[in-house]
């Protein structure tokens, strides 16, 4: 590439890579993803609609984050592991504040996670939860609808948390299980059909009708989805230096 007439090589400054050049950016609902420059987004990651992907922050391979009616926020320096599901959905808007580790093949949908969390491989957070700063969520854990985990609190290996504050119950005592999940409202919540008579064949149709309108999303060619303006931009060329010095180690220890 010529540098130009009168350029020299101190003046030169290469293009940046764009984010994701090899994922998949949908534009769903006239939404499409936002994601700050110093972000990573593998090959194979999705992100459709009004998902906002925020500074240092890695969405790794097989990776899909979805705004089905509602948006999804991931803040920064956050990491969504492989074959994790992020989901936003009427009423229900899920948010991940900074320093999030979303493991491997773990579920989220319209819920909540205020940051310094840790959600474990094949952990599942459902609508309308609430996962407080801290709090953590182990391998195969449930937080039910309408959960709130308190900072600090830790969902053990295998557990079912369930109300607000979440009582945490082994995953064997299904008699206190369903005692708790009566009055959290799973049909009302997740699919709208609180009192419903239709049952499944009901919230099927009605389900498949809002997923119907993937038929006219978009898939964006490599670079079209919006960037996230960095706060830290235009910090001062020591402090700038620094941020990148401090999130080339972070990307050591990931």
């Amino acid at each position: 590439m010529s540098m130009g007439v009168g350029m020299t090589a101190e003046e030169y400054v290469a293009p940046s890579r764009a984010v994701g050049p090899d994922a998949v950016f949908v534009r769903h609902r006239l939404k499409s993803p936002k994601v700050a420059d110093s972000a990573y987004i593998a090959p194979t990651a999705v992100l459709c609609g009004d998902v906002t992907v925020g500074p240092h922050s890695r969405v790794l391979f097989g990776a899909v984050i979805t705004a089905e009616g509602g948006p999804v926020e991931i803040g920064a320096n956050c990491v969504i592991m492989e074959n994790a599901v992020l989901r936003g959905v009427p009423h229900h808007p899920t948010r991940l504040g900074d320093h999030v580790l979303v493991g491997p093949h773990a579920s989220l949908t319209g819920c909540v996670v205020e940051g310094d969390t840790r959600i474990a491989t094949g952990a599942v957070v459902f609508n309308g939860a609430r996962i407080e700063v801290g709090a953590e969520v182990e391998f195969h854990a449930v937080v039910y609808v309408n959960t709130v985990v308190p900072a600090g609190t830790a969902v053990p290996m295998g557990w079912f948390a369930g109300g607000d504050p979440a009582e945490l119950v082994a995953s064997g005592e299904w008699e206190r299980i369903r005692a708790l999940i009566g009055p959290l409202d799973y049909p009302g919540t997740v699919f709208g059909a609180a009192g419903a008579d239709g049952g499944i064949p009901d919230i099927a149709r009605r389900y498949a009708r809002a997923l119907a309108l993937h038929n006219r999303d978009t898939v964006l060619q490599p670079a079209q989805h919006d960037r996230l303006a960095d706060p830290q931009a235009e910090r001062p060329t020591h402090l700038k230096q620094r941020r990148v010095s401090d999130a080339s180690a972070t990307d050591e220890r990931l």
